[in-house]
């Protein structure tokens, strides 16, 4: 097992090789299986290469998180009009959201798609709105964009079109009768922004499951502990590199 550094996010962290980045992406995937993220074949995940963003590596089509290595994820160009005709193209849902958004968000260098249990039961609320209730969920704190509509799956313009434009300036989506969506400036960013994503919305859907009024925070309070989150972002650093620490030990043919 690997020691587990203490470092700050500088821009030399972000500077790391395809190589690099091929493994992390493969890890990601392995430990979305371990918290039960991750749903049969579909959703996908994706990370830029290139200084642009439009460069961006995938999952291929239909394989099983659990079997995802380094070598299997596929290297595609957002402006690349041929993609789907390749003999490795993605699934059209993975083009269509991923695409989009990598060659129009190059800030959104990481980006994850998924139908976790908890955020899906509350994407498919008449209010899938995060309420503040505890420091997790008051992490997302007017943070999180709700796309409400939901056209079918998202393999055409309009449907992409709308996704991203709901995303607008947040990292993180609620996709009405869908799902959720995350992104980040690095694998660990957007993982860890997934994980509490997702641990919020579980908080949430248990204490609606009382039965009994929610004791929301101010929004004084609500937004002081959002913007405490703020600095508080070495903690992504550490908690992605624990969870590989444990696949290096558990699964370590993620990194071939």
């Amino acid at each position: 097992m690997h020691s587990i550094p203490i470092l700050k996010f500088q821009s030399e962290h972000l500077k790391v090789t395809e190589k690099q980045l091929r493994q992390q992406l493969a890890a990601m995937f392995r430990i979305a299986v371990l918290n039960d993220w991750h749903e049969a074949v579909a959703n996908h995940f994706s990370v830029a290469v290139s200084d642009d963003g439009k460069q961006f590596l995938i999952n291929p089509k239909w394989r099983h998180f659990s079997r995802i290595r380094a070598s299997d994820l596929v290297l595609l160009d957002a402006d690349d009009p041929n993609t789907m005709s390749r003999d490795d193209a993605p699934d059209p849902t993975a083009w269509a959201i991923h695409g989009r958004l990598h060659a129009t968000t190059p800030a959104a260098r990481c980006v994850l798609h998924v139908h976790s249990p908890y955020a899906t039961a509350l994407a498919c609320l008449a209010d899938p709105s995060i309420k503040p209730i505890d420091q997790n969920t008051a992490r997302f704190f007017n943070r999180v964009a709700i796309d409400f509509e939901f056209g079918g799956m998202a393999d055409d313009d309009s449907e992409t079109t709308r996704i991203a434009n709901a995303l607008a300036d947040k990292k993180a989506l609620i996709m009405a009768n869908h799902g959720i969506l995350v992104t980040g400036t690095t694998i660990h960013e957007a993982f860890d922004r997934l994980y509490h994503l997702e641990r919020s919305c579980r908080t949430l859907v248990l204490a609606y499951s009382t039965n009994q009024k929610l004791k929301i925070l101010s929004d004084d309070i609500a937004e002081k502990t959002a913007q405490q989150w703020e600095q508080y972002e070495e903690s992504s650093y550490a908690h992605f590199e624990e969870m590989r620490a444990m696949l290096d030990f558990n699964e370590p043919d993620y990194r071939d």
